[in-house]
């Protein structure tokens, strides 16, 4: 089935890559319309010139707070931008204000999933190995299995990648390249911090 391909998503892939609009056109429908996997799409082919924004410094933005009407549970959450005049944009607030509201709701462990222990993973990985060998899976599938586990593992514990609280067709991941795609600068999600009382410890990320 053909995804129909939306001239604001071409522009957004352009915005994002500096590259032409039929080439932007071909690598969404070759991607289904996913931005991110036709940014990579263009870069493996070379077309793309750029991640040109996402390698600008972004040294701007706001810290959001989000605090619970019974004072138990809090976020903070840095998101910088390239300069004040967007820190100070509606658009780019209501993503601090809504993205803080998400930390609260889906208790992200870390930020993006470069930040997740080997250790860790690797205990997951043989976690998931040893329960899919129980449900007696054979073993040329096992490892295919377990990377997709290992998928929603990443989903549940990474905050980039967990669906959107907000709409979750999409991923925190690609809310921000859509609006990085729409304001033209660099956005970043720096670090945050979540706090709940009665947990020891309050999950904090930094880059």
């Amino acid at each position: 089935m053909t995804v129909e391909i939306s001239a604001q998503q071409v522009k957004q892939l352009r915005d994002l890559t500096g590259a032409g609009f039929q080439d932007c056109r071909k690598a969404l429908e070759e991607n289904g319309g996913d931005i991110n996997k036709a940014v990579e799409f263009l870069r493996k082919k070379g077309i793309a010139t750029a991640t040109k924004k996402a390698d600008r410094v972004a040294n701007d933005g706001i810290v959001q707070t989000y605090m619970h009407h019974n004072g138990r549970l809090g976020v903070l959450v840095e998101v910088n931008s390239e300069t004040d005049f967007v820190a100070r944009n509606e658009k780019f607030k209501q993503f601090a204000k809504e993205l803080a509201l998400h930390i609260a709701n889906l208790a992200p462990t870390y930020l993006k999933r470069e930040d997740v222990p080997q250790k860790a993973i690797d205990k997951e990985r043989q976690i998931q190995r040893e329960k899919t060998l129980g449900e007696g899976k054979k073993e040329a599938v096992v490892d295919k299995i377990v990377d997709g586990r290992m998928d929603k593992w990443f989903e549940d514990i990474v905050l980039l990648e967990q669906p959107w609280l907000h709409d979750d067709s999409k991923k925190v991941r690609d809310v921000l390249t859509e609006l990085v795609a729409e304001i033209k600068e660099n956005i970043v999600i720096s670090r945050f911090a979540r706090f709940a009382v009665g947990e020891s410890n309050a999950n904090e990320t930094s880059e």
